[in-house]
């Protein structure tokens, strides 16, 4: 027992406990300005299910997992499929609802999809050549697909960086990487002629932003409001702070404060030493998942792991990067952070099997390592 508890990376343990407790306090600082609400609550109910939820997938060896892996990936699709006949709630349609909450299906179905591409790439060759690039493109465009009718453009989008990154250390050559990335370019203007004038404006609102003045009206609100209400926590943070600098009250206004913001809540509260803990958590916990994947000789394993992490830090960068003002605001939660059950439950299994892959990355028989030649 000593010696499983040693194994345990503690750091992946403590950052993602700290980036939750963070969290947590945003949501209280967002009750504190906007009104009470039973969220808070809610999230500590959502994390006393997670933490469990993370021990059993880091305690069972994560190689009882990958015989399962095209079977979640299947019933995940299901669930996205049943998910487009829900009734609307506030024009999406993206939950299913159960009888004590509504279940998000893209949050587990994106973690099915990285087991299910790491069990098609484990061992292969096929992803060397352009051809063979055509199955792991197939796996990633059903989730898309289902997805973006939603509509949830966002999440779906963050299928396509963990793919790449997850053929490229399958062995996928650089070169087709390259052309695919390419043709992907090449496909931004239909991209964009499918995008709803909302997100159009999302996009056009980040190249239009003016800071200072009064706060204008559509999407580019939001974007105002959120650099806003972060400068108005000043460098200290309001915790340190004897008055409020303002006395307006519309100027802290910010539409999910507790969701897509929360990282602005935190930033008000503890000023840039807060925002500053919280991008060391993340990343203590990307760094951690990158050396586990390194160090992992079992190929579905290190696979797991590239993707998960490439997860994580595309969701981080997206989400703190609109509040700033250097991405468009897309609606991505920060994982571990923002207010949500099925996206606190998913990604604590996700760092559970992360967690789980990094204890038996040495100790377990691998058989022959993991490696790729590049031609």
């Amino acid at each position: 027992m000593s010696g499983g508890i040693r194994r345990i990376p503690w750091m992946i343990v403590i950052a993602s406990l700290g980036i939750t407790v963070l969290g947590l306090s945003g949501l209280i600082r967002a009750d504190e300005l906007y009104g009470r609400t039973q969220l808070v609550e809610r999230q500590l109910i959502w994390l006393f299910l997670a933490v469990p939820v993370m021990c059993l997938a880091a305690a069972v060896p994560y190689r009882v997992f990958r015989p399962w892996s095209v079977a979640a990936y299947v019933a995940c699709q299901l669930l996205l499929l049943v998910t487009l006949f829900m009734a609307p709630i506030n024009g999406s349609r993206r939950w299913i609802p159960l009888v004590l909450f509504d279940f998000q299906a893209s949050e587990p179905a994106k973690l099915s999809f990285i087991l299910a591409l790491a069990a098609w790439l484990m061992h292969r060759d096929s992803q060397k050549t352009a051809v063979g690039l055509l199955a792991p493109t197939g796996l990633t465009l059903l989730p898309m697909l289902l997805i973006v009718p939603e509509p949830d453009l966002d999440t779906a989008l963050l299928f396509v960086p963990v793919l790449g990154c997850m053929l490229f250390a399958a062995g996928a050559r650089i070169s087709h990487l390259a052309v695919a990335g390419l043709l992907g370019v090449a496909c931004l203007p239909l991209l964009w002629s499918q995008m709803t004038p909302e997100q159009k404006s999302r996009i056009v609102s980040v190249v239009i932003q003016k800071d200072g003045g009064s706060a204008p009206s559509g999407d580019g609100f939001h974007l105002h409001q959120s650099k806003q209400v972060l400068a108005l926590g000043g460098v200290k943070g309001s915790f340190l702070q004897d008055e409020p600098p303002v006395d307006d009250s519309s100027a802290w206004q910010l539409p999910a404060s507790r969701t897509d913001f929360v990282f602005v809540m935190i930033g008000e509260k503890f000023g840039l030493a807060g925002c500053g803990l919280v991008m060391l958590f993340y990343a203590i916990l990307i760094w951690s998942g990158l050396w586990t994947a390194l160090r992992t000789q079992e190929p579905w394993g290190r696979l797991v792991a590239v993707g998960i992490t490439v997860l994580l830090g595309s969701q981080v960068l997206l989400n703190t990067g609109m509040t700033v003002g250097l991405l468009p605001i897309t609606g991505t939660a920060l994982p571990l952070c923002s207010y949500g059950g099925s996206s606190l439950l998913s990604t604590y299994a996700s760092v559970g099997l992360l967690i789980n892959i990094r204890m038996h990355q040495t100790w377990d028989v691998a058989g022959q390592p993991f490696a790729v030649e590049r031609a």
